[in-house]
């Protein structure tokens, strides 16, 4: 049995109970510039890296600002909400923590690179991440396996050594992808599709429930 020795967490929908903020934000951004919101626009943008969805919100949604214009409107408008009420999954900060005593740890999200550094402040998190890694600065987002194995990197860790906690589909595909052992916290929202569950090693209920035999194997 391969020895886990770093434990690498997505943040948005695993930290943070964020996701349909993004979708409120990006949805209230579209319908002010006249873009052509859809059903299915957040589940499609779900995992991409920021290049990638303001991509989609410029060619798909249709709003004319640059695609750097739009991710840098929707990160401050999402920022400003999080500077009122910061939208904590229940024990988030208890579960760092306590992993925090038996494993390295790292973040391996899809979110900017400001949206990461300001969650992890205001929870007072920062100090027990040795790395932290968007997808902005790989070449794919998820669910291409690019973030985590930056992650693993980073930490000098090889994937396989790592096990990678996920709530949705894209970011469980990208994890399996990248050889590391996936759990699973299915998002209640926004619940993954069985086949993309179906790569997680191991599902759990809650970050409560992320014991050291879990996440060992």
């Amino acid at each position: 049995m391969t020895e886990i020795e770093a434990v690498v967490f997505d943040l948005d929908g695993v930290l943070v109970d964020s996701e349909h903020l993004w979708d409120e934000v990006r949805e209230e951004l579209a319908r002010e510039r006249g873009g052509r919101w859809h059903d299915r626009a957040q589940a499609e943008m779900m995992g991409m890296s920021s290049p990638e969805w303001s991509r989609y919100m410029h060619d798909v949604i249709g709003l004319r600002e640059s695609p750097a214009e739009i991710s840098d409107e929707v990160v401050g408008r999402l920022l400003a909400r999080y500077a009122v009420a910061l939208p904590l999954i229940e024990d988030a900060v208890e579960t760092v923590r306590r992993l925090a005593s038996s494993f390295r740890l790292a973040v391996a999200s899809s979110s900017n690179r400001r949206v990461i550094d300001a969650v992890l402040s205001t929870a007072g998190l920062t100090p027990f991440f040795e790395a932290t890694v968007s997808s902005e600065e790989v070449a794919r987002g998820k669910p291409a396996p690019d973030v985590f194995l930056e992650a693993a990197r980073h930490l000098d860790v090889p994937p396989q050594r790592c096990a990678a906690i996920e709530d949705s589909g894209n970011g469980l595909r990208a994890a399996h992808a990248a050889g590391m052992r996936v759990i699973a916290i299915p998002n209640r929202r926004y619940p993954p599709p069985e086949d993309a569950l179906a790569l997680a090693d191991v599902r759990v209920r809650a970050l409560d429930e992320l014991t050291r035999e879990v996440v060992t194997g």
